[in-house]
């Protein structure tokens, strides 16, 4: 019996959609819990930082990787494993008892879900090949992983206030079991036939390079000019370095050249970094501006957090529509400067602002701006794709992302610290000031950040329109933010 005609498959479907879901959410559901995590723990902001960073970079790094292993090894035998290992890492962040095993444990999280996402992802790309059934098995799954962020911050926010920031990673154990249940029972086995080698030297030089370059960045935080920030800046460009060379002379590559090297896709890959810096890495202190400057439960700071996705959902069928009439490049340019006047906005915060005032229209803005960045972004990153290269090209999109989060967070980190250090503080009120005066300089680099977006935009993607947007009825691979 085909998979495709598994009488179970729509079972499946919701099982690999929770799946989706837990690895999406997990992405924000900390943000909320964070401020309770860091007084309990006692966390230095560095150490705030990373217990962000840490999920992003593990999983942006690996992912590729991940995929690999889905394929040759067996995507069904990848997921369970994936799902075994989120669910003792979430286990063991939850019971925490100080920074470094919080920390650790989000590595371990980020490690696992670069096996869970692609092995997911291929896991429903083998069970419904063809037809209406298989579009709309990719709709639901994409819903899903659009709302993921949403739900995390909503989720956080509930678990925060009415139970304890602990529980933001151990109700990862409940999906786990649901997940890791239904994959035995309902979910076929699969594998790439041939024969395939892993690109192992690939996988460890592009790790370190990218973990050096975002300890180099988060080092920052004490001057630029400092021989460790120098020296693991210089340590991770040069593995990066050597990444590429390595790609250039194995047989299968992790990451094949063609891949990236491509005007326009390379230009998507750039511009899906630059919206991971900015969803990842700002967003996360308007959240802390919500709870520590203004005061907000942390329920109340998850539903604040809302309207962004909510009109990124809203604006998602205008940008559709939209898409085939003008095509990608003028949404790429608009988005990114919509998204920086939003950041703008946000960045004149004070301590003693109103969120409907100085929060909510920024929001706004950036919802819209997002809306029209994603909805071209996955068609961009699969132009022009040979078949056999589209799973490594969804992945470094999605992969670009995460880093992009990651070097983003460490960057505007170091940012934040630099212009509070700046701000006298004698006082709880002039400690309030201290701290709006770093969001307002994070949110003003993010903006800068979008704007360099758009200019990528304007130089990168060019073309015809019509070879922008590839052709064929099937549902496009779908990106994990």
């Amino acid at each position: 019996m085909s998979p495709a005609r598994t009488p179970n498959r729509w079972l499946a479907l919701v099982v690999l959609a929770l799946t989706q879901l837990v690895v999406v959410l997990d992405g924000t559901i900390v943000n909320i819990a964070l401020p309770q995590a860091q007084q309990e723990l006692g966390l230095s902001d560095g150490q705030r930082q990373w217990v962000v960073t840490a999920y992003a970079l593990a999983f942006g790094a690996l992912l590729l990787l991940g995929g690999r292993i889905a394929d040759y090894w067996g995507r069904k035998r990848t997921y369970l494993v994936g799902m075994v290992g989120f669910g003792v890492a979430s286990a063991f962040g939850g019971l925490a008892q100080n920074g470094m095993e919080l920390i650790i444990a989000r590595g371990f999280q980020g490690l696992f879900a670069a096996l869970l996402a692609p092995a997911a992802l291929a896991l429903l790309t083998v069970t419904f090949t063809h037809g209406r059934e298989r579009n709309t098995a990719f709709a639901v799954f994409g819903t899903v992983a659009g709302a993921g962020a949403a739900v995390g911050l909503v989720l956080g926010g509930v678990l925060t206030e009415y139970a304890d920031w602990r529980w933001c990673l151990l109700v990862n154990v409940a999906f786990v079991i649901v997940g890791f249940v239904g994959g035995i029972f309902l979910v076929t086995e699969s594998k790439a036939e041939g024969d395939n080698r892993y690109d192992v030297l690939g996988a460890i030089t592009v790790t370190l390079g990218l973990g050096s370059l975002v300890y180099g960045f988060s080092l920052a935080e004490g001057g630029w000019g400092s021989p460790d920030t120098i020296g693991f800046l210089a340590l991770g460009a040069g593995l990066l370095v050597l990444f590429v060379f390595i790609e250039t002379r194995v047989a299968q590559p992790l990451l094949p050249l063609r891949v990236v090297l491509d005007r326009v896709r390379g230009g998507a890959f750039l511009i899906q970094a630059i919206a991971g810096c900015v969803m990842i890495g700002a967003t996360l202190y308007l959240a802390f501006h919500l709870q520590i400057v203004l005061g907000m439960p942390p329920l109340e700071a998850g539903l604040a957090n809302l309207p962004l996705t909510l009109v990124i959902m809203v604006i998602a069928p205008i940008a559709t529509k939209l898409l085939p009439a003008i095509g990608p490049r003028p949404l790429m340019i608009a988005g990114p400067l919509i998204v920086a006047a939003g950041l703008v906005w946000l960045s004149f915060i004070t301590a003693d602002g109103d969120y409907l005032v100085q929060v909510l229209p920024g929001l706004v803005l950036m919802g819209i701006g997002m809306a029209f960045v994603f909805v071209p972004l996955q068609n961009l990153a699969l132009s022009g794709v040979a078949p056999h290269d589209a799973g490594a090209a969804s992945a470094t999109a999605n992969s670009a992302m995460q880093i992009g989060g990651s070097i983003g967070l460490s960057v505007f980190t170091a940012i934040y610290a630099s212009a509070v250090a700046g701000v006298p503080v004698t006082d709880g009120p002039s400690q309030l000031v201290a701290f709006t005066t770093g969001y307002g300089a994070v949110f003003f680099a993010a903006a800068v950040v979008m704007v360099a977006g758009a200019v990528v935009a304007a130089v990168f993607i060019r073309g015809p329109k019509s070879a922008l947007l590839p052709a064929g009825d099937g549902a496009a691979a779908v990106p994990v933010h």
